[in-house]
């Protein structure tokens, strides 16, 4: 998987930077650094489809001089280099990873995970890039978002499935809406914050959350099946989360 995969890492900790790069790189990663956005955007600017068709992945912190790191994936999206990115920041905090993921991110990882983890979020991510394509998930500026045969409208909080209605309650909405920007496995800690805020505790022990997420996720399940029984677009992955696949090429 990792043979071949060329990452633009932009990030302006020059301790950490280096570390991250020296891991990529024994990972079998052909990696590109820069120390601060400006750099990278100048020289990405300037080759511009040679820069498209030369790159997989970017890997990009937050809070840089200039230029964040969101600003900078916007001024790139601006000039059409649609790379896929991952955030490797320390903020944690949920409303960093909904603009990352609104802005285009395929994924947010805190710098205090470990790079085995990084490293197996950036085959997920790639991979499934690769078998999705590039034009799966389409939002247009009112929040109307398609991927196949799902339309979800973020104005209204409604949602159809295969043209039909699906009546989900505000809680039920946000859960699918994050699995579907996402584009990636998403944890249960995620899901739950997303509808109570971050940190709440719920259940009992520290991961009592998990059984309030897969009663909502089950309840999800069985309005989509209502609507289609062949539904399967929910896929768990036990003891992390929930991911949406797309079933654009089987519908």
């Amino acid at each position: 998987m990792t043979e071949a995969i060329r990452i633009v890492v932009v990030d302006d900790d020059d301790l950490f930077r280096p570390m991250l790069v020296g891991n990529l790189g024994d990972a079998g990663f052909v990696v590109r650094e820069f120390p601060a956005p400006d750099l990278a955007l100048e020289a990405l600017s300037a080759e511009s489809v040679a820069a498209e068709n030369n790159l997989d992945l970017l890997i990009l912190d937050w809070k840089m001089p200039g230029l964040t790191g969101l600003e900078l994936l916007q001024r790139l999206r601006q000039i059409g280099l649609m790379t896929p990115a991952i955030f490797l920041t320390s903020l944690d905090d949920v409303i960093y990873e909904e603009a990352a993921l609104k802005a285009g991110a395929i994924d947010f990882v805190g710098k205090t995970r470990s790079f085995a983890i990084l490293q197996r979020r950036i085959e997920l991510a790639l991979s499934r890039a690769e078998a999705n394509g590039e034009e799966v998930l389409k939002e247009s500026p009112d929040g109307i978002v398609q991927m196949g045969p799902l339309t979800l409208d973020a104005g209204s909080h409604a949602i159809t499935w295969q043209s039909q209605p699906v009546n989900l309650t505000l809680g039920e909405f946000k859960s699918v809406a994050l699995m579907v920007r996402a584009g990636r496995d998403v944890s249960y800690r995620e899901i739950y914050d997303a509808l109570r805020g971050e940190n709440f505790a719920a259940g009992q022990g520290p991961d009592g959350y998990r059984a309030n997420v897969r009663a909502l996720i089950k309840r999800v399940r069985q309005k989509f099946i209502a609507v289609d029984p062949g539904f399967d677009a929910i896929e768990n992955f036990p003891g992390f989360g929930y991911r949406w696949r797309n079933t654009d090429k089987e519908a």
